[in-house]
């Protein structure tokens, strides 16, 4: 007998077929005897729907009464998946987030949870229930509000949990087999993989891939949480990230003898890239820009600064950040421009970003050759580079994104023999 916490998205509980197609792999698992709580996010694109109707209303809806508002697309979900499974005459118990023992800083939108306190999950799993809980949402003790977890919020919701009940595994369910070498939707022929390291699931996470997110991997791998990355839409075996000291299952094949080379190819066409024309060419001048930027919210991803022209003395610097933060941080910039004395700002959204992440680069040569020679021949030109111990990351042009990840893919001997299947459309 096991204890385990699936997570069920958006696309697995999308509407009433769904949700009883949810609710019936839970009582299976029940059935054969485990421990069961679930963690489930809002139906379909209900969170979309309400942030429309709040933006309707209020073109800037306060911060607290759109938690109050979105928390409750998760409290729908819940309630009707208990419906569900009490209809198949097992007995379940619904709890929100702050029932659950959710404990989470004042920070509307972005909170972060700081304490798990279960105390009403316990109770529930002791007395038989199987125990459904509100993603995405907790609760700050010091104001008493409501607060939501941000993007990923249901994954990091299912993974806390896990790691406060000592769970045996958290089960990530969305409408993929598992984890892939690279976005289905973006190569058809990618392959899934029986297991990926945490610490590459990190980079492939922070570097596009979206079938689990990275607050959710940074915390399971923090804690010890064994990750299993299901389909809610199969029986396949999936995915399992393991982290430190962690192996397969027993009675589970897979896992690799041996690190691959690369694990996956992620894509990103979220970003957008501003580059600092004619900035002065001395100490300091680096350190101003970033600074104005850090001051705007804007959260920097990769940068490269030009050499400085021996005529004039200047240089450019480029970076990239998330699309919604370029207008803040173009602002910022401009209002500072006299002060730091650069030239001008030029702002691109056009970009795309490709990364290749794999833990057997440390003990390999030649990765970057590889990645470079097949964007060459596909014609595919780099304006940016940036890398790491596992990860090496180009910026190309984002109509050129989805190109460029399928040749690389294929350089890199990453190509299954039958095309993968998402079944919901989202990859989610």
């Amino acid at each position: 007998m096991a204890l385990i916490v699936q997570k069920y998205g958006g696309s697995s509980v999308a509407d009433a077929e769904s949700i009883k197609r949810v609710a019936k792999r839970i009582v299976d698992a029940r059935r054969a005897g485990h421990d069961v709580v679930v963690a489930v996010s809002a139906m379909g694109d209900t969170t979309d729907e309400l942030l429309d109707l709040a933006h309707a209303v209020a073109p800037i809806p306060a911060p607290r009464e759109l938690d109050m508002l979105l928390s409750s697309g998760e409290r729908i979900s819940m309630a009707l998946l208990a419906m569900a499974i009490h209809s198949m005459g097992f007995e379940a118990r619904s709890l929100t987030g702050s029932q659950a023992g959710m404990i989470t800083t004042a920070h509307h939108g972005a909170a972060r949870i700081v304490d798990v306190t279960p105390v009403r999950v316990r109770e529930a799993l002791d007395e038989g229930a199987i125990v459904i809980v509100a993603g995405f949402q907790g609760f700050n003790r010091d104001t008493r509000d409501i607060t939501t977890l941000g993007r990923g919020g249901s994954d990091t919701t299912a993974v806390a949990l896990a790691a406060a009940l000592g769970a045996d595994v958290c089960e990530i369910y969305s409408d993929v087999d598992g984890i892939f070498t690279a976005d289905p939707r973006v190569v058809p022929n990618a392959r899934k993989l029986s297991t990926v390291g945490a610490e590459e699931m990190l980079e492939l996470a922070a570097n596009g891939a979206k079938v689990l997110y990275i607050r959710a991997v940074e915390y399971a791998r923090r804690h010890g949480v064994l990750i299993h990355a299901r389909s809610t839409f199969s029986s396949g075996v999936g995915t399992f990230v393991l982290g430190p000291g962690m192996t397969v299952p027993e009675g589970v094949e897979g896992g690799e003898v041996e690190e691959p080379i690369v694990a996956g190819v992620a894509t990103d066409l979220s970003q957008a890239k501003i580059t600092v024309i004619g900035v002065p060419d001395v100490p300091g001048k680096a350190a101003e820009i970033f600074k104005i930027v850090a001051r705007s919210g804007a959260n920097v991803d990769m940068i490269v600064q030009n050499v400085s022209a021996a005529a004039t003395g200047r240089t450019d610097i480029s970076f990239t950040l998330p699309k919604a933060d370029a207008s803040a941080a173009l602002r910022a910039l401009a209002a500072e421009q006299q002060q730091v004395g650069f030239e001008s700002l030029v702002h691109d959204d056009q970009i795309g970003k490709l990364s290749v992440v794999g833990a057997g680069m440390r003990a390999h040569s030649g990765v970057s050759a590889t990645l470079f020679e097949a964007l060459s021949t596909a014609g595919v030109n780099i304006e940016m580079i940036s890398t790491s111990e596992i990860r090496i990351s180009v910026v190309v042009r984002g109509d050129e994104l989805a190109d460029a990840a399928r040749v690389v893919h294929t350089a890199y001997g990453l190509d299954g023999d039958t095309e993968a299947v998402v079944y919901a459309g989202s990859g989610r």
